[in-house]
């Protein structure tokens, strides 16, 4: 039984209590070990384009391609959670994740390490970390948000740790030997998996029968069977496996939702826009610093004060948004947030030393905070929670193709000019412009909304007495806020 037909039969024995916080536990350190691992790659940048006499255009596909495997393998990752159960999924992914960084010690070229650090890797921790979220929703009812937000921490913790050790076992034993032990490391993904067992059903509760639903192309294929059309037919069977393909894509990739809702598309292309530099850092920040001189102990540390600005500060900025002063206004803090990240990258052009660096960490870290606390947390905002999932599905792909070209692209800016500060332009440009966009946009769509239905309320009540003592009237908890309301109007 998959974890979803558990999930959808009745109440679990042990939601927000008992093993739930073992659960909770095993996903935050999934998230370190998945999440967390890339942003140690960069350590590895220079002694792998000196081994395979890479560019660093050639050099970054690597980094890349595990980037956007991780986010981009969303749907396929939901297909596998809805047949196999999430404990199925997670402990697959640690597999793939070992064999991937086993196999990459033995590669000879940066393109074989595209194919088992970049792909095998990046899809292994995609499928472990998307099940391991999504097991917290089962196991956690009341405490849901606490857990997603504790559990966002591992992630801090891996951006924390994971340069550190890379860096130490990279001047011990080489980067051969040291991705060997990152495979095996990376098998603890497996026990994570083994403690996320299936939510046990609590007894005498039984399976809810499914409602229905007419799909699209039904009256059709009727149609042509009452009519003597054989359901063998070639024409009706291709009309058929199209109906399917269109609904699975539809189901997964949200493109009805993209082509109606405006707040959506503006929040989609918006990021898909950012996403081609808000990477180009955690990839080029560690060769930067060594390139200027800044020792390799040092330059691996600016990650890890990255990541340990986040385990506290992330929190803060999800407390901070949930404040109902923020309701309907989350979208403009996080366009605040990519703003100051883009911002923060002149630091870096303005000067190389390791102190002004370290000033540049701290405020980038402050800044991703915010992006990371509310990239996902605006979505919600932005659609209906019931065709959240493959809106999800069609963002994350989208976003994960400009994650993938954004740093090669830059790499190859780098080559022809052989000056490291076109990175961070390049990643400035593309987070201010993003930034602005998004806000403005949504700044645009809110007033044209309040026209909208100041103009309908006027012609409802010509008075306007009952439009003023609806405005004043405060909603119940139930009811959307009023970010929903005005952002997913069309």
């Amino acid at each position: 039984m998959s974890q979803g037909e558990a999930a959808g039969r009745g109440p679990a024995k042990h939601q927000d209590q008992g093993w739930a916080w073992m659960v909770l536990l095993a996903a935050v350190v999934l998230q370190g070990l998945t999440l967390g691992f890339p942003s140690c790659i960069s350590v590895f940048f220079t002694d792998l384009q000196h081994e395979f006499q890479a560019s660093n255009s050639e050099t970054s596909w690597f980094p890349s391609i595990m980037v956007a495997v991780l986010h981009g393998g969303g749907p396929l990752c939901s297909l596998l959670v809805k047949r196999f159960g999430c404990r199925f999924v997670v402990m697959l992914g640690g597999l793939l994740s070992g064999l991937g960084m086993v196999s990459s010690s033995f590669c000879k070229s940066i393109s074989q390490l595209y194919l088992t650090a970049g792909l095998i890797t990046g899809l292994g921790s995609c499928f472990s970390f998307q099940a391991g979220v999504t097991v917290l929703g089962y196991y956690f009812v009341r405490w849901r948000t606490l857990a997603n937000a504790v559990a966002s921490t591992g992630v801090s913790l891996g951006f924390t740790l994971w340069p550190l050790l890379s860096q130490y076992l990279l001047d011990e034993m080489g980067w051969r030997n040291t991705f060997l032990i990152f495979g095996g490391i990376l098998l603890n993904c497996c026990v994570c998996g083994a403690i996320m067992r299936p939510v046990q059903l609590a007894s005498g509760s039984l399976p809810q029968p499914a409602k229905p639903e007419e799909e699209p192309g039904s009256r059709a294929e009727e149609a042509q069977l009452s009519n003597g059309a054989s359901p063998h037919h070639p024409t009706l069977q291709q009309h058929t496996q199209r109906t399917k393909c269109f609904q699975m894509l539809q189901k997964y990739l949200a493109f009805d939702i993209f082509c109606q809702n405006k707040g959506y598309q503006i929040y989609t292309i918006g990021i898909t826009w950012m996403m081609m530099g808000f990477a180009l850092p955690h990839v080029y920040l560690v060769p930067y610093a060594t390139h200027n001189g800044v020792e390799k102990h040092k330059a691996a540390l600016l990650i890890s004060i990255i990541g340990l600005i986040n385990i506290f500060i992330r929190p803060l900025t999800g407390l901070l948004s949930g404040h109902r002063v923020f309701t309907g206004r989350r979208i403009y803090l996080f366009s605040l947030a990519a703003l100051l990240c883009g911002l923060s990258n002149f630091i870096c052009v303005i000067s190389a030393e390791f102190s002004v660096l370290i000033l540049y960490c701290v405020i980038l870290s402050v800044a991703m905070s915010g992006v990371g606390a509310l990239l996902f947390q605006v979505l919600m905002d932005v659609v209906e929670m019931d065709r959240f999932s493959s809106a999800l599905g069609l963002f994350t792909i989208l976003e994960s193709i400009t994650l993938l070209i954004g740093p090669p692209l830059t790499g190859l800016l780098v080559d022809i000019t052989s000056d490291f500060r076109y990175i961070f332009y390049n990643s400035s440009f593309f987070l201010i412009s993003a930034a602005l966009f998004i806000g403005l946009s949504f700044c645009a769509l809110e007033k044209k909304n309040k026209l909208r239905e100041a103009s309908k309320a006027h012609l409802d009540n010509p008075s306007g007495y009952q439009y003023s003592e609806m405005s004043t009237e405060p909603k119940a908890v139930s009811q959307s806020p009023p970010a929903v309301q005005y952002i997913t109007s069309i």
